[in-house]
């Protein structure tokens, strides 16, 4: 046992006993909130409650000598996944601030029922530097407006040492806990539930009632209250052995605290920490399943069927409902129709405003509609519907299913129009990069403005460029970078030094379909901001399938830091084989790469991501090479974490959407090119699974 200091008797077993006496009843609805590391939780502690599923969550808390930012996701029902990044007292040397970065998994084992609480299972800082790591087995019971929790920690959250660690008793060897903290971003599996001693957790969250103010009614206020498994309140020495002289202990264990939820967005709390510290907590979240969505207009009415048809204005209609009309050829009963692009992110939703605005313009005779859709200058889709079919779901008759079920999607093949002239597209948007956990700036990031023009010529083939203007950021003050592999990512702070305005891309390519559901692409010029070089690919894309296989290779030379034409000593083939699949349950996915990566080395990536019906996309990505951790530097392997938003949320009606890639540490091991324009990107919204996922579209 860990001996008889003061405050080693326990508040959390009088709350299990409380627990264990109290007359059960059913769980009620009521929303966890979230801790002051970023998942759900008490206040230092997790419990085993989680967010509704898919949410994501952002957010702050700032106490003394520590900043934490983290980010967290209900990637399943029963998995949650907090990504943490934190400013923090040097544990070394015991002064100055040092970065922390850290990513945190929480299991649902089972729910909640009338007798038996939730248990849950977690990993705290499970792929990071070590310093906050820490495992738990956590269970919670509601009893009315109390939500009860208790808990037994191992590592940070065991320095408590309220016993030695019960593991052992099985094998010894759980009593040996190493403390390698070297570059980080390693799973430390060989130290979980490891240790000399474990320590008890518990504490009590409480719904208050509604508070009547002079402002008016304030609910969703929740009281807390919790006894911590980390005796530490810094990290001096990097918490050795009590009894070293280095500890930074806490006055106490035991943190209170006061957390508000108005609303399902926002989650705001102050709490005291350990007897001396003040912690405030903010965070905003978003439900995927249901995003804030700005009102759309409505889509124009259905016209009769003509009495006699006017293909001579169908150009026209399809330009006023924003498409660039390829061609039309009419055929007895049947309609081929081609489009480009178009404001709308979805194959129904294009197919549903196509139909609308050709219908004035189509003989009587014609019953159906191949509507062919076209993006970079290349067919990806070709879905045949039923005229009839249409017009009765447009007026309230039939249904969007029924139109759908009655269409058929066919393979893609190469598209001809007579005719077909040039179509220039252009546009503005705003930049940002970032770069996180750097020494000199924590979060380092550069903000500009970009603009963009594409010329396409026909048969697939297009010119197109950017230009870039940094406005505002600090990345430019980054730490230079110390890699001992070839810099082909981590000079990111020379190119925002010198390339403030700068050629982003530069190139000719064609996109093309030598054979039906086979597409391919030859991109030459500037390819991205720091390569320069020809890359070519294909990808066969079952119509009708889950999955789909692509191959890419390129030869490219690093651009110089300027972002203009000149180059680098730097040059390296590469290339990938990939395989992309569409998982069975919760609208999962998945791509395996494997192949050669900037810096020459050899490898694969995982990527695994979750599309929601509102278009979100969330994910994770890690790469694995010949590069050992040791010559890797900093972090160990590449990986990260993405973000994908249709832009169509936000207001305006139109297919882009705003990405952002969050890593915790840019290094040179496992980069790919970021080319414009990748095959699956581009085809992806034209399968059967796109169809069925977004058919509710083809009436918007």
């Amino acid at each position: 046992m860990g001996g008889s200091r003061e405050g080693r008797a326990l508040p959390g077993t009088a709350l299990l006993a409380l627990a264990l006496l109290a007359q059960p009843v059913m769980a009620q609805g009521v929303p966890g909130t979230g801790s002051d590391y970023g998942g759900v939780g008490l206040i230092e502690m997790r419990n085993a409650r989680f967010r509704p599923d898919g949410t994501l969550e952002a957010g702050t808390a700032l106490r003394h000598q520590r900043r934490f930012w983290y980010l967290n996701f209900q990637a399943l029902p029963f998995l949650e996944t907090t990504f943490r990044l934190t400013e923090r007292l040097d544990g070394t040397t015991g002064h100055g601030m040092t970065t922390d970065r850290a990513v945190d998994l929480k299991l649902r084992l089972w729910e909640e029922d009338d007798w038996r609480p939730a248990l849950a299972v977690g990993l705290q800082d499970a792929a990071g530097t070590g310093i906050y790591a820490g495992e738990y087995v956590v269970a919670s019971k509601r009893f009315g407006p109390l939500d009860l929790s208790f808990g037994m920690g191992w590592g940070r959250l065991g320095t408590g040492g309220d016993l030695r660690n019960p593991l052992s008793m099985s094998s010894e060897t759980f009593l040996d806990r190493r403390r390698q903290v070297g570059q980080g971003g390693t799973p430390g599996f060989r130290n979980w539930f490891r240790g000399r001693e474990a320590a008890f957790f518990g504490g009590v969250e409480y719904s208050l009632p509604v508070l009547p103010t002079p402002w008016g009614e304030v609910e969703g206020l929740r009281a807390k209250l919790e006894w911590s498994g980390d005796a530490l309140r810094d990290e001096r020495g990097g918490y050795p052995a009590r009894g070293s002289g280095l500890r930074g202990e806490a006055a106490s264990r035991l943190n209170l605290g006061l957390q508000w939820q108005p609303n399902p967005h926002v989650d705001a709390g102050v709490h005291f920490l350990h007897g001396t510290d003040l912690l405030l907590r903010l965070s905003l979240r978003l439900d995927p399943n249901n995003p804030p969505e700005f009102p759309r207009p409505a889509p124009p009415p259905m016209a009769p069927r003509p009495a006699a048809g006017d293909p001579a204005g169908l150009a026209g209609a399809l330009r006023a409902a924003g498409f660039h009309p390829l061609g039309v050829e009419i055929a007895g009963t049947e309609a081929r129709i081609g489009v480009e692009g178009g404001r709308y992110a979805t194959l129904a939703q294009v197919a549903g405003r196509v139909a609308r605005a050709v219908q004035p313009h189509l003989p009587p005779e014609v019953e159906m509609l191949r509507v062919e859709w076209h993006r970079a200058g290349m067919p990806i889709a070709s879905l045949v519907l039923l005229r009839q079919a249409m017009e009765a779901a447009a007026t309230g008759r039939g249904s969007a299913e029924e139109m759908v079920a009655t269409s058929t999607l066919q393979p893609v093949a190469a598209a001809h129009f007579p005719g077909q002239g040039p179509v220039l597209d252009w546009g503005m948007a705003p930049r940002l990069a970032l770069k996180l956990g750097d020494p000199r700036v924590n979060v380092g990031w550069q903000a500009g403005l970009g603009a963009g023009v594409r010329l396409g010529l026909g048969d697939g083939f297009a010119l197109a460029g950017s230009l870039a203007q940094a406005v505002a950021g600090n990345l430019d003050r980054a730490s230079p970078s110390d890699s001992r592999l070839p810099h082909v990512r981590s000079d990111v702070a020379r190119y925002a030094q010198e390339g403030k305005t700068s050629i982003p891309t530069l190139y000719a390519e064609r996109l093309w379909t030598p054979a039906p559901d086979v597409f391919a692409r030859v991109t030459a010029g500037l390819l991205e901001p720091m390569f320069t070089g020809v890359q070519g690919e294909v990808l066969w894309r079952p119509v009708d399938r889950p999955f789909a296989l692509g191959l890419d290779l390129g030869w490219v030379v690093q651009r110089e830091f300027r972002g203009r034409l000149a180059v680098r000593n730097y040059s390296v083939t590469t290339g990938h084989a990939s395989l992309y699949a569409d998982l069975p349950v919760w609208n999962l996915y998945g791509v395996l790469r494997a192949g050669r990566y900037l810096a020459g080395d050899w490898g694969g990536t995982i990527e695994l991501g979750r599309r929601f019906d509102s278009g979100i996309e969330v994910g994770a990505f890690a790469t694995f090479t010949n590069i050992p951790y040791s010559r890797f530097g900093e972090g160990s392997f590449d990986k990260g974490i993405f973000l994908r938003i249709p832009l169509q949320l936000l207001g305006p009606q139109t297919a882009s959407r705003a990405e952002a890639v969050i890593r915790p540490v840019v290094r040179d091991g496992g980069q790919r090119l970021a080319v414009d324009n990748p095959l699956w990107e581009v085809v992806r919204d034209g399968r059967m699974e796109a169809l069925g996922r977004g058919f509710r579209e083809v009436l918007r």
